[in-house]
């Protein structure tokens, strides 16, 4: 583990980054934002993901961003992708090997970051970052509208600019060129349904962009995230072998 690398100025602005003991060319980076409804987390919370993935081959890096109410929309997606950009620039100094595929991962809000970074270019294009080979969202909100809770109206700036709302939604950018994505969610998710996934999914197909759902019976928003922590992979559902097997796909992007 790398802990701590600065992508930008300020101390959210930081990142931790985990490598396999061995990591030939082309392994794949996982750039995994967490949840915490866009207001809470820190990196250090999801060693236990970024462990998952190390334990299968690949390179992860965890970053935090600003969060609300420090910030609103749009200025957490500006830092994600900062760290994206960050790592496609100074990644093989600490260890990420050339000519991987970057794959944008996140669970809760922070799917909601990758797929707003996979699918809308602005973001990345903004901070000199190339847009990732795949995106992998679990328990993603993509298309919440509309918004009814005051703190998530405010993030959102909902009343000062109703009209503006769509773009927030990452549904709103799926089009042809889009990366392919994988989308895991539970049957039992009460927090983000799991309509939000097949809706997303049924968009990037109708734009001939690949894109998979798999929806694990029973399994509610924590325990997609759970599955992924070493005590509880025999026994949950194989969140770790779907996602890993997206993942490895993906080389040669």
């Amino acid at each position: 583990m790398v802990p701590d690398l600065a992508y930008g100025d300020g101390p959210r602005r930081r990142l931790d980054l985990y490598l396999p003991d061995s990591a030939p060319p082309g392994t794949p980076i996982v750039v995994f934002f967490y949840g915490g409804r866009w207001q809470t987390g820190r990196k250090e919370d999801f060693l236990f993901v970024a462990e998952a993935f190390v334990s299968r081959g690949f390179a992860v890096a965890v970053p935090d961003i600003r969060l609300y109410p420090e910030v609103r929309f749009p200025a957490f997606l500006e830092d994600a992708a900062k760290a994206v950009a960050w790592l496609q620039r100074e990644g093989s100094r600490h260890g990420v090997t050339p000519n991987g595929p970057l794959v944008l991962a996140g669970h809760s809000s922070g799917a909601h970051v990758a797929a707003m970074l996979a699918l809308d270019e602005r973001w990345l294009a903004a901070a000199g970052a190339l847009r990732p080979a795949g995106l992998l969202g679990l328990a993603g909100p993509y298309d919440f509208l509309p918004l009814t809770d005051a703190d998530l109206r405010d993030l959102f700036h909902a009343d000062r600019d109703p009209a503006g709302m769509p773009p927030t939604q990452p549904i709103f950018h799926a089009s042809p060129g889009d990366p392919p994505a994988l989308l895991l969610t539970g049957s039992a998710d009460t927090t983000v349904r799991p309509g939000n996934s097949h809706r997303l999914a049924a968009r990037l197909e109708a734009a001939q962009v690949h894109a998979e759902v798999v929806e694990y019976p029973g399994l509610g928003h924590i325990g997609i995230i759970a599955a992924l922590a070493a005590p509880l992979r025999a026994g949950s559902a194989p969140v770790l072998h779907d996602a890993a097997t997206f993942v490895g796909r993906l080389r040669g992007r």
